[in-house]
């Protein structure tokens, strides 16, 4: 696919649900009793993913267009699978409903494509086994077989800052008995898990310590009622369009009913601190989330003036911007000073190595980048050039270096962009709608 120099971005758009929420409402409301509707269920291949397995467990979904019934099957009414349940590319859907079969009464294959296959699993095979289930893996990786049993409350730290693991082990604690507890001590991440089992009616305790860790606390077992959920528009799907409106001169875009959790906008606050103007308006609560509008409105010029030192983004910023950090990198290459992330080794584990793949492409377009085994350094302000891009399968990777062909001085051509359905099949459509040239 070819993508040519923008001169701006300008429009209105709201965008379809949030991945992250639309992954939970699911799992959760096909462990409740009775029926939930979910509107503006997210369009991504990796959620379809998420609802395909709930089918093959015994669970009655209905769909029409962007609204999803679930008849939830209750906390242990789930029924074996005939066969093995894919994840496609969704580690999202592996770990979380892994959590959920835990403590099922029978066993359960999980699988995925080659890219899933690959990816590290023990970080939710030992807290499940700590609780009582039996997993069976190949060296850590899938495909798993879970062997459901009765499981016990525990008290678990997280090796890792994951949202992913903490909601697998939360899941379990559902069907537990005893308390459940699990702490981030390595970085506060987002909580949509724990905000959709409040609204579902089940009693979530948070407690933040002195230190800056954060324990929550659920006790198991828990019976609770179908509810409906209005899902709003996908953040990180947004983070896309934001950069390319920031980074363009003349630019402005306003992306309503967007979800601001305030887990997961770290990255507009990065976009303030690096000098650019997004702003949130019009705020409310829906559904236990916070939803409001953004606004991006590109300054005359790039950023210039003196050299400033490069900005250092580490730490427990990282968790708060993990899908996010390609898309920072770009923004890097046109930041006096450049920018520089580290603290982010997960990147090597996600979809493709996004460190690697960040750097190779950046370095095409002519960047000055130097990779670290925890994260990269970027020199700026640079004229990024076309050039031929890979994302190597990674739909966050095509969308990041999308958004760098726009301001690139000639035209680019990314091959298998077609990835981008894992997360956002319409990516395409609407940013050609914005786009002036």
């Amino acid at each position: 696919m070819w993508v040519r120099p923008a001169r701006r971005i300008n429009g209105r758009i709201r965008l379809p649900g949030d991945k992250s929420i639309s992954h939970r409402a699911a799992l959760i409301a096909a462990l409740a009793t009775g029926g939930s509707r979910l509107s503006n269920f997210s369009t991504s291949q990796d959620c379809a993913a998420t609802l395909s397995c709930l089918t093959k467990l015994g669970v009655s979904i209905e769909r029409e267009g962007n609204n999803i019934r679930v008849e939830g099957a209750g906390n242990s009414g789930l029924r074996a699978a005939s066969e093995p349940l894919d994840c496609g590319n969704s580690g999202s859907t592996m770990r979380m409903l892994a959590g959920a079969l835990a403590g099922q009464k029978f066993t359960s294959t999980l699988t995925g494509d080659n890219s899933l296959r690959s990816r590290p699993m023990k970080r939710i095979i030992e807290p499940l086994e700590m609780m009582g289930a039996h997993v069976h893996s190949e060296d850590g990786k899938p495909p798993l077989a879970i062997e459901g049993n009765a499981l016990k409350g525990i008290r678990y730290e997280l090796p890792i800052a994951s949202a992913q693991v903490k909601s697998c082990v939360l899941l379990a604690g559902l069907q537990a008995a005893g308390q459940t507890e699990v702490t981030e001590r390595l970085g506060i991440t987002r909580d949509h898990t724990e905000r959709m089992l409040q609204w579902f009616g089940v009693a979530v305790e948070t407690k933040a310590s002195p230190d800056g860790s954060r324990t929550v606390m659920i006790d198991g077992p828990v019976r609770f009622a179908a509810r409906d959920v209005d899902i709003p528009g996908d953040i990180s799907s947004a983070s896309f369009f934001i950069a390319g409106a920031a980074l363009l001169p003349g630019s402005k875009l306003e992306i309503e009913g967007v979800g601001l959790n305030p887990t997961r906008t770290q990255f507009l606050s990065t976009l303030h601190s690096l000098g650019l103007e997004v702003d949130m308006s019009a705020l409310y609560e829906g559904c236990n989330e916070l939803v409001g509008t953004v606004g991006v409105f590109a300054g005359p010029n790039r950023e210039s003036g003196e050299h400033r030192e490069s900005r250092v983004v580490n730490g427990a910023l990282i968790p708060q911007l993990i899908d996010e950090l390609p898309l920072l990198a770009v923004l890097g290459t046109q930041i006096s000073g450049g920018i520089e992330i580290r603290d982010a080794a997960e990147l090597r584990f996600k979809e493709t190595d996004r460190i690697s793949a960040t750097v190779n492409n950046l370095r095409a377009m002519g960047a000055d980048v130097e990779e670290f085994e925890d994260g990269l350094a970027v020199a700026g302000p640079i004229n990024l050039r076309g050039a031929k891009l890979d994302p190597h399968g990674d739909h966050r990777i095509a969308m990041a270096f999308t958004i760098a062909a726009l301001i690139a001085d000639t035209e680019s051509e990314i091959v298998g962009v077609e990835c981008v359905g894992i997360s956002f099949p319409e990516f395409f459509e609407l940013l050609d709608s914005l786009i002036e040239r």
